[in-house]
């Protein structure tokens, strides 16, 4: 991989991260524990809770998705870095432009999905 491209996914991670992290203080704001003593009712209660599951998972996927981009992009000056980890064949830079943090080319990932 070229050094210019390099940049340039460097750059795309970072603007990737900005909104993720913003995602997850929203998120993290969002699940705050459901009183029993709130007089909301049973049946809103219920969907308070319900709703709280959903922003928990919401909130899982995306400091994964953090914890990945952060992980591509202490990897992206190493020399494997948008080599394929199962086949090693390099990843095509405009998957990496999409998917920065991507580790498989598309047909490992179609592979594995089988």
């Amino acid at each position: 991989m070229e050094n210019q491209q390099r940049l340039k996914l460097k750059e795309n991670i970072k603007e990737k991260l900005k909104p993720i992290k913003k995602t997850i203080e929203s998120y993290e704001l969002l699940i705050k524990p459901v009183s029993p003593d709130n007089a909301i009712g049973r049946l809103t209660r219920m969907e308070a809770i319900n709703s709280k599951s959903m922003n928990e998972a919401a909130l899982k996927r995306a400091r994964i998705t953090l914890s990945k981009l952060e992980r591509a992009l202490a990897r992206i000056g190493s020399p494997d870095f948008g080599l394929c980890s199962a086949c090693e064949e390099p990843i095509p830079f405009a998957r990496l432009m999409i998917l920065p943090e991507t580790e498989l080319c598309v047909k490992c990932a179609g592979n594995m999905g089988s």
